[in-house]
This record gives C-alpha cells, sequence and structure tokens, in this order.
C-alpha cells in the first residue's frame, strides 16, 4: 500500500473526488505559468476543512515568500521547485512542514543526498520543466534510493501498479495522468489510481 498524493487541483468538484478516493495529499499548484494554477486566495478556500495533507507547490519561490503563502493558506506541505528550493526546503522543515524534494533528470542519483526530514520526489522533469509534465519516468533504469522516496512522471490508473512492483516508493504523486483536460480531473481515473496505488 503506498502513499498517495494527488496534484494540480483547481476546483472543488475535483477537492472532492481526490478526498473520496481516499487520496493521502493534496497538491495546489501555486505557479502562474501552469495550467494548474490556483492563487493563494483559491488555495485557502480549496483547502478548507479537508481531511488530508494540503501541499502548496511552488516554482521559484524564496524561504519567506514560502512562509506568507503556507501562513496564508493553512498548508500541511511544500513542493519547491526550481531557484531557492533549496532553501525554501530547509526552512519548511524547520517550520515542521511535510517537505517533497523534487528531483528531476540530472538529479534523481542524489536522492539519498537530500537532507533529513525531506522526502525526495522523483519525477521525469528535465531543464525548465517542474513537473506535471505527464511524461513517463523510465522506472527500469531508475537507480533506487536506499531511503523512502515518492515516485512521479506519467503516472496514471493504468501503470501505477507496475511502477510500485517495480521500484517500490514510499508514495506516489500523479496530475496529469489523472486529467479530462489540463487542469481538470476525471473523477473515475482518480478513484482508479488511489485504488491501484493502495492495492484495493
Amino acid at each position: 500500500m503506498s502513499w498517495v498524493k494527488v496534484c494540480g487541483l483547481t476546483n472543488e468538484a475535483d477537492v472532492a473526488a481526490a478526498v473520496a478516493a481516499g487520496a493521502d495529499a493534496l497538491g495546489f499548484v501555486l505557479a502562474a505559468s501552469s495550467p494548474r494554477y490556483v492563487d493563494v486566495s483559491r488555495a485557502r478556500l480549496l483547502m478548507e476543512d479537508v481531511p488530508a495533507l494540503r501541499i502548496l507547490v511552488t516554482v521559484d519561490a524564496a524561504p519567506g515568500a514560502m512562509a506568507e503563502m503556507v501562513a496564508a493558506t493553512g498548508a500541511d506541505g511544500i513542493q519547491p521547485h526550481g531557484n531557492h528550493a533549496a532553501a525554501t526546503a530547509r526552512r519548511a522543515r524547520d517550520a515542521g512542514l511535510l517537505v517533497l524534494r523534487p528531483l528531476g533528470a540530472g538529479e534523481r542519483e542524489m536522492a539519498d543526498q537530500v537532507p533529513e526530514g525531506q522526502i525526495p520526489l522523483l519525477d521525469s522533469a528535465r531543464g525548465h520543466e517542474h513537473g506535471g509534465t505527464g511524461k513517463r519516468l523510465d522506472w527500469r533504469s531508475l537507480k533506487r534510493p536506499t531511503r523512502p522516496f515518492v515516485l512521479a512522471g506519467g503516472l496514471g490508473p493504468d501503470n501505477v501498479g507496475s511502477a510500485i512492483a517495480a521500484v517500490t516508493p514510499w508514495g506516489v504523486d500523479a496530475s496529469t495522468g489523472l486529467e479530462r483536460a489540463p487542469g481538470i480531473k476525471d473523477p473515475a481515473r482518480v478513484a482508479a489510481f488511489v485504488a491501484a496505488a493502495k492495492g484495493s
């Protein structure tokens, strides 16, 4: 049974579908360049009374800006991409937040070097991409970390079981593979993904 995060939520119906499916964590993207972008006010409303971990996904957010976002939304965790990611992750960890530390192409083999208190998130992103691309990570060539990690990158209900069997991650994370349109989830795919990841 894997820990499951459903990311890129933009509306109340999709939040409700993820919660009903049994997702452990929900991700809200505060990067304006993403088709899944929500602003801080919208994120706060979507997170209200949600009985799952609420994770802010940021790009190029400095530690101070991250702290303001968390305070404004009541988020439980942070997934920092881009510039300032290391410093932002440290500050979030020191504040007692859950920290998912994204590692894309060229970084994934550094997972065992991620500081304690941060969970490596291995994704297919490369270059200026920051996740949510829907590109599948080649699990067969993946060097598995020796510590708990979250697997992302092209996951959906049709392949998450195989991915878990291949690399035994602690958790899995999906966004694009659960959508019927950019930023709009398909409730049936969300439910099937969570069920497959949890082996139910």
